[in-house]
């Protein structure tokens, strides 16, 4: 069998690997170097088809492609005619390797919706006549979008004969597939789509190996396409699990909260937490269920230390790896994504840690206190960075929507008559109706590290906008105040760091019923919410928020 696949050098490649493992094609051959592309190139007898799985910053991928010796062959291996498959960057390296696809790379307008396209997006085929011209893909699924730059669709434009199908987010139309010859290309990920993205690649490696005919360009007219008045993006539900190392193997614990039965009278929602470890599974196990059961998006933060271990050994990789053969939705990582130094001496950029997590399988990763100290760096320097963070080495490296910004805010209660400091402009005013404890009171959101055992003269709103200008793509915003309550998101803190920031924003602390997804949804414009323990507990069952999602008229994926 011919079925290569093209490893440029950065970025998640073995997800895709995982994919055509799942489907049945283990016996692939990667290609890294120019010397493997001349073993494709040898084969004659059999058809042959070529998989580019891009995933990271598009400049990042066009110097490895150079720098490996694999831009020129890719060049000669476009231009002779065989199947190509381009996913993501993959596609997009197809503007730059092939003259006969002048297509321009715009960014999305951040002003009406969040930079980066980050989530599930539904697809529309340019031509529906042929069921075998459609490549798999399907108007009725939603698949998984993580870019900042699209090749916007234009009828007019030359471009536009590659059109294979469209996708719309805000009132922007772009291209979401592209089709020439045996050339085709996809911006979403296939591999993280879960079944639909699975159908997408099976379709096309069948029709490949089977010898496809040279296809040529469709006589269907590129019409216009206008945005309609609203588009198929969903919000999306996280599941995260906290993962404590306690035993040799993959076995683990559940860091959760405990709630005491008798809260403040004052009827705030700060609550005091104690130290119970519940055991509750082995994460690969758990991560699959949550798969399974329709989480868009697994988190998997390692909240356990390994001074004594060198990276390579850290438990977490394993779990990764093992993960990534499960799951065919994104995996976020967190925990230890930061300098480190092994117990023989040897030093490890935060770059250098992110890349073995996301060449074991990983999509994201996610910073907490290594970020704070970050913007704190930032705002000393006069919000000049200086190109060291791990927010930007990861950001320059891998894009910016590999990098994840975690904030552990808590609230900081002041006298609204009073107060006079610096982020009185960020004052939060207790309702009338509210809370009687919050009724008269203002509070404002300081950041905390250390798991939340540090408080820092940072805002959460200073660091959300620090995080973004530093290179960050996401936000995922925590709350300890409402951390483990099941009271419900803090609404008011997401809608100020959503209003602060125009990348994606992930809520997330204080869930306890299904009805909390849908009214953070609906007070807030966030794209996505996230929650822990009530999922490991079955308190909350991940069908039951996606039901009620869709019964409130949001756009939501069906796994």
């Amino acid at each position: 069998m011919g079925l290569f696949l093209l490893d440029h050098g950065a970025g998640n490649v073995q997800s895709i690997a995982n994919s055509l493992t799942s489907l049945g094609y283990s016996d692939f051959k990667w290609i890294k170097n120019a010397q493997d592309f001349s073993a494709l190139d040898a084969i004659s007898d059999t058809p042959s088809a070529l998989i580019f799985p891009g995933q990271g910053a598009f400049h990042t991928a066009i110097q490895c492609l150079h720098a490996n010796g694999l831009f020129d062959p890719l060049q000669r291996y476009l231009d002779s005619g065989r199947p190509f498959f381009g996913i993501c960057v993959g596609m997009q390296v197809l503007f730059a390797s092939s003259a006969e696809c002048p297509g321009i790379q715009d960014r999305f307008d951040d002003t009406d919706k969040a930079v980066p396209h980050m989530g599930w997006n539904s697809v529309e085929c340019i031509d529906t006549s042929d069921p075998a011209a459609t490549e798999g893909v399907s108007a009725t699924s939603h698949y998984y979008f993580v870019h900042s730059y699209c090749a916007k669709y234009d009828p007019s434009a030359a471009a536009s004969e590659w059109a294979h199908s469209t996708t719309q987010y805000g009132q922007e139309v772009f291209m979401s597939t592209v089709r020439r010859g045996n050339i085709f290309g996809t911006q979403f990920h296939t591999e993280k789509s879960g079944s639909a993205g699975l159908n997408i690649l099976k379709t096309w490696i069948e029709q490949s190996l089977a010898g496809r005919n040279f296809v040529p360009p469709s006589s269907s007219p590129r019409l216009p396409r206008p945005p309609k008045q609203k588009d198929a993006f969903t919000k999306r539900i996280i599941a995260c699990m906290d993962i404590s190392f306690v035993t040799k193997g993959d076995q683990y614990d559940v860091r959760e909260k405990v709630v005491p039965s008798n809260l403040p009278s004052d009827g705030s929602t700060a609550v005091k937490t104690a130290g119970e470890v519940r055991n509750l599974g082995k994460p690969v196990a758990l991560a699959e269920k949550y798969y399974t059961s329709g989480a868009d998006e697994l988190c998997l933060l390692n909240i356990t230390s390994f001074r004594n271990s060198p990276l390579h050994d850290q438990p977490m990789l394993a779990v990764v790896r093992v993960a990534a053969q499960k799951v065919f939705v994104p995996l976020t990582i967190g925990g230890g994504i930061k300098d480190t130094v092994d117990p023989d001496g040897t030093k490890h950029s935060a770059v250098e840690v992110a890349g073995l997590y996301f060449r074991a399988g990983a999509d994201k990763v996610s910073i907490g206190s290594e970020a704070v100290h970050a913007v704190e760096k930032l705002r000393a320097a006069n919000g000049t960075g200086d190109g060291t963070s791990a927010i930007e080495t990861i950001s320059n490296t891998y894009g910016s929507q590999a990098i994840v910004v975690s904030i552990d805010p808590k609230r900081v209660y002041v006298d609204p008559a009073t107060y006079e400091g610096p982020y009185r402009d960020e004052l939060v005013y207790g309702k009338d109706d509210g809370p009687e404890g919050e009724r008269g009171r203002a509070w404002w959101y300081q950041c905390t590290v250390s798991g939340g055992r540090e408080a820092r003269p940072v805002s959460a709103v200073e660091l959300a906008k620090g995080a973004q200008k530093l290179g960050a793509g996401e936000i995922l915003l925590n709350s300890i105040d409402r951390d483990g309550t099941g009271l419900g998101f803090d609404h008011d803190l997401v809608r100020m760091i959503k209003g602060a920031v125009s990348i994606p924003v992930v809520a997330s602390s204080g869930a306890g019923s299904k009805e909390h997804f849908v009214d953070v949804f609906q007070s807030t414009n966030v794209e996505s919410a996230l929650a822990a323990g009530i999922f490991h507990r079955e308190e909350v069952r991940l069908e039951d928020v996606k039901t009620a999602m869709r019964e409130a008229g949001f756009n939501t994926r069906v796994a």
